[in-house]
């Protein structure tokens, strides 16, 4: 490729990293020792998915897998790539691992995109080895894929990167001649960076695309020189510089989820505009709306998910400052709902006991899958009762291993719909 071609490309392009020493971000999963670190240095790499935000990491990884591996390597989009195209690669891995004894790895890209047809066409070769399946995707693959796919992958899940990888990654692309914007000699003032690798919101690539385009489109001084200041970066990345410091952006996040928690809708949406006037991106309160939704409200009033989940959305589409409406609306719904934390308390006890407790004897027998039936005996299966076959759908049975069988991680409260709930459960109990 020549030098104008590469110069054509994006920054974020130019700046990938191409070996893991260079790599950035995700010190969990390819920190010095790490499982996938070994596993890509020693090319011994299983099929594996990559999930995380976007401009995280999950492409460059790939390519780096992709340069390091003494075996073939094919790329697809799995947005346009088609039944056709995945028998056709598996085909060629075959053919490379009968001749030359090569491995193949397959990268797809927004794997997600799949469908259970296409899927079904890949799944053999992955279990037969012919090829290995590396997946991209930014949706949680175990909603949003194939059962039978995802279970023969390790999941890598990817983290937003830190302001402080983001900040050292565009001051190294600021200086690099080779493939940044050295050449330019621009000098970018102390804030302006520090504003775009905070509202970047760990997306390299936009922070990559916001400095960029700052350098290209400030007018040079009469010196030849280019100055970018605050005003060109909040032009640049379309986010205006938060009015506060960091400091008082988490004790204004830290007053907005009180609020909320202690039902006082005014002072919710006074921290709120706060934050969103401020310079705060709007999503990031939308998005404590919705755990506080379930961590606070819960069960006492399960519509206020959906409530928050709804304005999230609704401001997602629309933008600001239309999406501001929803989301002030929400905003008062999970302040004047009735409040609980049965919901966490026993997600808490659930999860401890998921991590601590031993149980040799796992799910119990009649409980199991029998689909090809021959996991379960016939006098185990016949154990199992049927809630259908029964008065108002209901039949008293264990289904938690012995172990625990006498656990209760969810008490309802008498607040709102638990107390619903409560009545529910002793109708259940009057048809034992």
């Amino acid at each position: 490729m020549n030098g104008n071609e590469d110069k054509a490309k994006p920054l974020a392009e130019r700046m990938r990293a191409n070996n893991l020493n260079d790599f950035i971000g995700q010190k969990h999963i390819v920190a010095e020792g790490s499982l996938l670190r070994r596993a890509i240095s020693l090319d011994r790499l299983g099929s594996c998915i990559f999930w995380g935000p976007p401009g995280t990491g999950k492409t460059t990884l790939a390519n780096i897998i992709a340069q390091t591996t003494h075996g073939d390597f094919i790329k697809l989009n799995a947005v346009q790539a088609g039944v056709a195209d995945v028998k056709k690669a598996v085909e060629q891995a075959r053919n490379a691992l009968k001749m030359y004894g090569k491995r193949t790895y397959l990268m797809l890209d927004e794997c997600h995109r799949f469908n259970k047809t296409q899927s079904d066409s890949l799944l053999p070769a992955i279990e037969q080895g012919t090829i290995i399946f590396i997946g991209s995707t930014t949706e949680n693959p175990y909603a949003s894929m194939t059962p039978a796919i995802v279970s023969r992958c390790r999941v890598f899940e990817f983290k937003r990167l830190s302001f402080e990888d983001i900040r050292g990654a565009i001051v190294k692309a600021l200086t690099d001649k080779r493939h940044g914007l050295g050449e330019y000699s621009a000098k970018v003032d102390e804030d302006a960076l520090d504003h775009i690798a905070r509202v970047a919101g760990g997306d390299l690539r936009t922070a990559y695309n916001a400095l960029e385009l700052a350098i290209l489109t400030t007018p040079p001084q009469a010196d030849g020189s280019i100055s970018v200041k605050l005003a060109d970066a909040e032009q640049s990345i379309q986010r205006k510089a938060m009015a506060y410091n960091e400091d008082a952006f988490y004790d204004l996040l830290s007053a907005f989820c009180k609020s909320l928690r202690g039902s006082d809708a005014n002072a919710a949406l006074y921290y709120a505009m706060r934050l969103i006037e401020g310079g705060c991106d709007p999503m990031t309160v939308a998005r404590r709306l919705v755990i506080h939704s379930c961590e606070d409200v819960g069960m006492a009033d399960p519509n206020a998910l959906v409530v928050a989940t709804s304005a999230m959305y609704a401001l997602e589409k629309t933008g600001y400052p239309e999406g501001i409406i929803p989301l002030s609306s929400a905003i008062i719904y999970v302040c004047e709902a009735p409040k609980s934390n049965t919901v966490v308390t026993a997600m808490n006890a659930a999860k401890r006991d998921a991590n601590e407790v031993r149980d040799d004897e796992g799910v119990p027998a009649y409980l199991r899958d029998n689909t090809f039936g021959d996991r379960v005996t016939k006098s185990q299966s016949f154990k199992y009762k049927y809630p259908h076959d029964y008065a108002g759908g209901y039949v008293e049975q264990q289904y938690l291993p012995d172990s625990l069988k006498d656990r209760i991680y969810y008490i309802p409260s008498d607040y709102g719909f638990e107390q619903t709930v409560k009545q529910l459960r002793k109708n259940k109990g009057k048809l034992k």
